[in-house]
C-alpha cells in the first residue's frame, strides 16, 4: 500500500479528500464516503483516523466484517488511538459478539480513563456480557426443549367486552378481519392477544408443512410480485399494497425475508403478513431472512417490541415460527428467490437446498447460513463477506449455479440500494429492497418486482417512503446498541 514514502505532498491532498469524505458521511452518502476514505488511505495509509472513519462508514452500511478489518488496521497504525478500539467494539457489538466488544471497550477505558462516555459504554457492555453468561447458564439443552406453541390454547383466552378492535369469528381469518386489523394498526391500536396467538399458531402449522425450498407455479397470463426487506416499516408495507393491490389468489406475493427489526412497527408488519397467509395460503409466500433469528431480534429491536406490545410468550413463539420459514423459492422452475445469496462451493443443486433441516437457529457456516447472509460482488470468484458472515460471490458463481439447475435468474434482497433495486452479474441477478428511506436516514427508494408468466420478465416498480408516526427506528432495540446509532 502506498504511504508516506511517496512524498509528503500526498499528506495535504489526503487530508483534503478526508474532509470531502466527512461531508459525504454527514449527508448519509456512506458508499461515497467509503470511496473517498479509500483514496485518502491510498495517499497516506499511516493515518489511523482514515481507517477508523472508513470503519464507521462500513458500520452504517451494515458491513461489519469490513468495519472490523479497518478498525484493526487503525489500531495497528496507532495502538493508542482510542477510536480504533471504539469502532471495532461497536462493529463486534452489532454482530452480537459481546465478549469481543467488551475487550475493545476495556481498551478505550484504559486509553481514556476520565472519559465519561467510554465508562458508560463499558458498563453497558459488561452488563450485556453478564446477561449473556446468565442466559447460557440457564439454557435448556436443545433435546429437552418443549415447543411453546404446544402449551398455548388461544380458544381459552377471554376477549374483554370493552375490546373494540378487529375480531376473528371462529377459526377463519377473513379479508374483512385483515382490513380492520390494518386500520387499527394504522391508528396505533393493538390486536388482542387471543387473535395474535391464533394468527401466529395457524401460520406456524402452514410453514411447518412446507419444504425448505418451495416451488411456486404462476399460470400463463398471471403475475407474481416479489418484495425485499421490509424491516418493520409498516406504513411503507401498506403503501406497497396500495400501489400494487392486496395479496390474493389472483395477486400473489413473496416477501423475501427481513420482515422485522430496526423499524419500530415490526409487530404490525409480521402480524399483517401472517394474517394474509392465514386468509389465503397461496396469496402470500414468506422466506426466512438473516433477521428472522433470535440473536438478531435480541439486538435490533424485535424482541423488545414484542415484549412491549404482546408478551414474553410471544418472544419464544416468534423465535419458534421463524425456524419454520422456508429458505428459498423457485418460480416456474426458472427464477430462484433467496434472501441472501449463493454458496462457497460449486455444484449445489436445488435438491440439496430442499433437503436442509431448517428447523433451528441459523448456523454460522454452511448452506443455510450462506442462503441467508451472502452478497454478490462485482468481480469473479468468491471473497470474504463485508458483513463478516457468509461470503461474496461473483457473476461466474451465479452463472454456474443457474446452469447447474437449469434456471434463468436469481432474485435476492438483503442489501439497501439507492434505487430500491440493482441488476448485476450480466443481468442474471437482481437485488430488491422494499424498505424506503431505510431507518429514516438512508434516503433510498424501495422497490418490488412484478413477474408476468410465461416469460417472467422482471418489471421493477420503485416507490418512496411515506410518513409514519413519530416513533424512531430501533426504539425497542438493545439499549447498548442504541448508544451507537
Amino acid at each position: 500500500m502506498p504511504s508516506m514514502e511517496n512524498g509528503s505532498s500526498n499528506v495535504p491532498r489526503a487530508e483534503e479528500i478526508k474532509l470531502q469524505a466527512n461531508e459525504a458521511f454527514k449527508a448519509h452518502k456512506y458508499g461515497q464516503a467509503i470511496d473517498l476514505y479509500t483514496q485518502a488511505i491510498e495517499l497516506n495509509g499511516q493515518n489511523a483516523v482514515y481507517w477508523a472513519n472508513r470503519a464507521f462508514a462500513h458500520t452504517k452500511l451494515e458491513e461489519y466484517g469490513s468495519a472490523i478489518q479497518d478498525a484493526t488496521k487503525a489500531i495497528e497504525v496507532d495502538p493508542k488511538y482510542s477510536k480504533g478500539y471504539y469502532r471495532r467494539g461497536a462493529a463486534y457489538l452489532a454482530m452480537g459478539k459481546f465478549k469481543e466488544a467488551l475487550k475493545d471497550f476495556q481498551q478505550v477505558k484504559k486509553i481514556c480513563p476520565s472519559d465519561p462516555d467510554a465508562a458508560k459504554k463499558l458498563k453497558e457492555c459488561e452488563k450485556a456480557v453478564m446477561k449473556l453468561k446468565f442466559e447460557e447458564a440457564i439454557a435448556v439443552p436443545e433435546s429437552e426443549r418443549h415447543s411453546v406453541a404446544d402449551s398455548i390454547d388461544y380458544h381459552s383466552i377471554e376477549v374483554e367486552p370493552q375490546y373494540s378492535g378487529a375480531k376473528i369469528e371462529g377459526d377463519v381469518v377473513t379479508l374483512d378481519f385483515v382490513k380492520k386489523m390494518i386500520d387499527d394498526f394504522k391508528n396505533q391500536k393493538c390486536l388482542h392477544k387471543r387473535y395474535a396467538f391464533q394468527i401466529v399458531l395457524q401460520t406456524r402449522e402452514m410453514l411447518r408443512a412446507q419444504l425448505s425450498l418451495v416451488d411456486i407455479n404462476v399460470p400463463d397470463g398471471s403475475h407474481f410480485t416479489v418484495c425485499g426487506d421490509v424491516h418493520g416499516q409498516f406504513y411503507d408495507l401498506i403503501n406497497i399494497f396500495e400501489l400494487n393491490g392486496l395479496p390474493s389468489e389472483e395477486n400473489p406475493y413473496l416477501f423475501n425475508g427481513d420482515f422485522v427489526d430496526r423499524g419500530s412497527f415490526s409487530v404490525e408488519v409480521i402480524l399483517t403478513l401472517f394474517a394474509f397467509k392465514c386468509m389465503c395460503p397461496s396469496a402470500i409466500y414468506l422466506a426466512r431472512g438473516n433477521h428472522e433469528s433470535k440473536s438478531m431480534n435480541k439486538i435490533y429491536g424485535f424482541e423488545g417490541e414484542v415484549r412491549s406490545k404482546l408478551s414474553e410468550t410471544f418472544v419464544e413463539l416468534f423465535a419458534e415460527v421463524f425456524c419454520c420459514l422456508p429458505l428459498a423459492h423457485v418460480i416456474n422452475e426458472k427464477v430462484f428467490v433467496v434472501h441472501g445469496g449463493l454458496f462457497s462451493v460449486d455444484g449445489v443443486k436445488l435438491s440439496d437446498i430442499r433437503a436442509i433441516d431448517r428447523f433451528c437457529e441459523p448456523p454460522e457456516e454452511g448452506l443455510m447460513c450462506e442462503l441467508l447472509w451472502s452478497d454478490p460482488q462485482p468481480f469473479p470468484g468468491r471473497g470474504p463477506s463485508k458483513r463478516g458472515v457468509g461470503l461474496s460471490f461473483g457473476a461466474d458463481v451465479t452463472r454456474k449455479f443457474l446452469q447447474d439447475n437449469n434456471l434463468d435468474l436469481v432474485v435476492r434482497s438483503h442489501e439497501v440500494k439507492d434505487e430500491g433495486y440493482e441488476i448485476e452479474h450480466d443481468g442474471k441477478l437482481i437485488t430488491v429492497f422494499s424498505a424506503p428511506n431505510y431507518c429514516d436516514q438512508m434516503g433510498n427508494k424501495g422497490a418490488f418486482i412484478r413477474l408476468e408468466a410465461p416469460d417472467l420478465k422482471p418489471n421493477i416498480v420503485t416507490f418512496s417512503a411515506v410518513p409514519h408516526p413519530d416513533v424512531k427506528p430501533m426504539a425497542y432495540a438493545n439499549n447498548f446498541l442504541r448508544m451507537f446509532q
